[in-house]
């Protein structure tokens, strides 16, 4: 019998659950769930749940690959503005190309030292609030972004009532200049959507000059695997 010790680290990440957010306007997208588990002392939570939208995938996989160096991050589904069959065959085939990203990620243990995947995946700061907490530039070290995330429920509540999400996490949200990606609203159905879109494969492009990419002159640090959550105000403390 394996000792506790001896234990094999597995980590189950699944993509899914895509929804409609703000339907019907310009600026509509779709969103996935990330539902994550483990075993493994490289994550701070043993299990979370939030959202994320493509453009969101985009930018974590820039800034892996700015960080890894000459490992090489694995590819992301395309972004075809066109595509040959019905809007919810393109959702399910993006879903499972993000799923695919993922699993390689979490398997990679250059990749998992990247702090910023861990607030990507077990907490749902914007893109910008994670620079922000990564430089220490934020109310909260990597490792109390994540717990005070996993404490408040976010991660459930959201499946339920996405707006008790919102106000759960309202106070520490409020504290970053960035703001937040909860979603407003779970739509079942997905008739509308700009991920697919002229307008929104301009705006979802990595090129993109909007408020959600990083800025050039912030750049994020690499934490070790097994102490993937402290950070230099850890440190000082």
């Amino acid at each position: 019998m394996l000792q506790p010790q001896d234990q094999e680290e597995l980590t189950t990440v699944r993509v899914q659950d895509p929804r409609v957010q703000n339907e019907g306007s310009w600026n509509s997208y779709v969103d996935y769930k990330i539902f994550l588990h483990t075993n493994s002392k490289a994550f701070t939570a043993k299990t979370s749940c939030v959202r994320r939208r493509y453009r969101e995938f985009v930018w974590l996989k820039k800034q892996l690959q700015k960080n890894a160096g000459l490992v090489p991050v694995p590819e992301l589904p395309g972004k075809s503005t066109f595509f040959a069959g019905s809007t919810d065959e393109f959702i399910e085939k993006r879903r499972q190309g993000l799923q695919q990203f993922l699993e390689k990620v979490v398997q990679n243990v250059v990749l998992l030292s990247d702090s910023q995947l861990h607030l990507f995946l077990q907490s749902q700061l914007s893109v910008l609030e994670i620079e922000a907490c990564v430089q220490g530039q934020g109310p909260l070290s990597v490792t109390d972004a994540i717990l005070h995330y996993a404490m408040s429920n976010c991660g459930w509540v959201q499946e339920e009532d996405s707006h008790s999400a919102l106000l759960a996490r309202g106070d520490f949200s409020s504290s970053f200049d960035g703001g937040s990606h909860l979603p407003k609203s779970p739509l079942e159905s997905l008739p509308h959507w700009s991920d697919v879109s002229t307008e929104d494969s301009q705006v979802e492009s990595p090129e993109s000059e909007d408020d959600h990419h990083p800025h050039p002159s912030v750049t994020a640090g690499l934490l070790p695997v097994d102490s993937v959550a402290l950070t230099d105000r850890d440190k000082e403390q």
